[in-house]
Formats: C-alpha cells, structure tokens, sequence
C-alpha cells in the first residue's frame, strides 16, 4: 500500500498498478505495462485499519530494533543492519544481519537450519542481482563481484514484527550463538 498527497506519484502508481476488475473490459493506452500489484479490498481494508494505529506500530516495531540491537552488542559473531549517519529515522520490514568474516555460506546455513530446529523463523536473505536468472542469462556468474557474494553469503533476516518480546528476541541471539559455536566459526570478528 502507498499513500500520498502528491498527486504526479499517485497518477504515476495507478498507471503502473494491474488494472481492476471493472477496468479491464476498457481499453488503455500507455508508455508501461503494469506490474500487476494489485491489492484486494480486504488488504486495503486492513491496511487503512493500520494506519489508525500508525504511530503505535512504529513504537512497537522501534522497540523491537532497540531490544535486538541491544542483545546483538553481546555477540561479536553478528553485526546489526547498517545505517548510515545521515539518516535520521529507519523503518525496518525485516531485520537483516550479517556475520562475521570467519562465516561461510554453508556455516551460514547451519545456522539457519539450528535456528529453525528451535522453532525460529530466520532465513538467508540477499541474492545478488548478478546471480539471478536474468543476469546469469546474460552472462554474469559465481566470482564476478566477489565482495557482494561475500556479503550476500553472510546475511541473515531475523524474525522482526511488533510482537515479539524481549525474551523472544534473547532467545534467538543466543541460539545463534549456540549455532555459530556449533558450526565452528566461534566468536568471528569483523
């Protein structure tokens, strides 16, 4: 969902959205196709719901950050996101951390697999663009831009919503703790 009073990026999105039920026995012509990011009425609904409780949602989602940023700090082994120091306010959708150096793609995994043992919903995110069918048609491959696979090989997104607690989110630092001991990376340092 976007909303906006500017009225050119409101006209911009309706000419990239599919077109509506009502809408499509009608023929129109533009310069792009649209992206077929339809909404149904019940995810507007839901998402106008939202909006009411806007500012309390980004306290909680806030909070949730501060509490993983602060168990995080106690492990070396993981870097919290990045943020650089022009910005003023982030808004995360997931939270995406990364290990340490000492980790590998396959340590990463293990990781992820202990994770989930225990009932954690982590996943490896970040697939490079080179990587992706497209570019691997056009003939990009594994080695091309060695420092973004390191990256994208290391990063982690960590359960993130407005209700998970403190003690939900010290459990899933110290299991990745648990899990990069087991993997035998230990304690990496950047």
């Amino acid at each position: 969902m976007v909303v906006t009073d500017d009225v050119d990026i409101a006209v911009t999105l309706r000419r990239h959205r599919a077109h509506r039920l009502q809408e499509r026995s009608s023929v129109v012509v533009s310069a792009t196709a649209p992206y077929q990011a339809g909404m149904s009425d019940l995810s507007a609904a839901l998402g106008l719901a939202q909006l009411k409780r806007l500012d309390e949602i980004l306290e909680r989602r806030r909070l949730t950050e501060h509490l993983y940023f602060t168990h995080i700090q106690s492990f070396e082994g993981i870097k919290d996101p990045y943020v650089a120091p022009e910005v003023t306010e982030m808004y995360w959708f997931l939270y995406l951390v990364h290990l340490g150096t000492r980790f590998s793609r396959s340590s990463r995994d293990a990781i992820i697999e202990d994770l989930r043992v225990e009932q954690v919903e982590a996943a490896a995110y970040c697939s490079p663009l080179h990587l992706q069918r497209h570019y691997f048609e056009l003939g990009y491959r594994r080695g091309n831009f060695l420092v973004t696979e390191k990256v994208a090989d290391r990063a982690v997104a960590l359960p993130f919503h407005s209700h998970l607690t403190e003690d939900q989110i010290a459990f899933i630092v110290a299991t990745m703790k648990d899990a990069s001991i087991n993997v035998g990376a230990g304690a990496a340092i950047y």
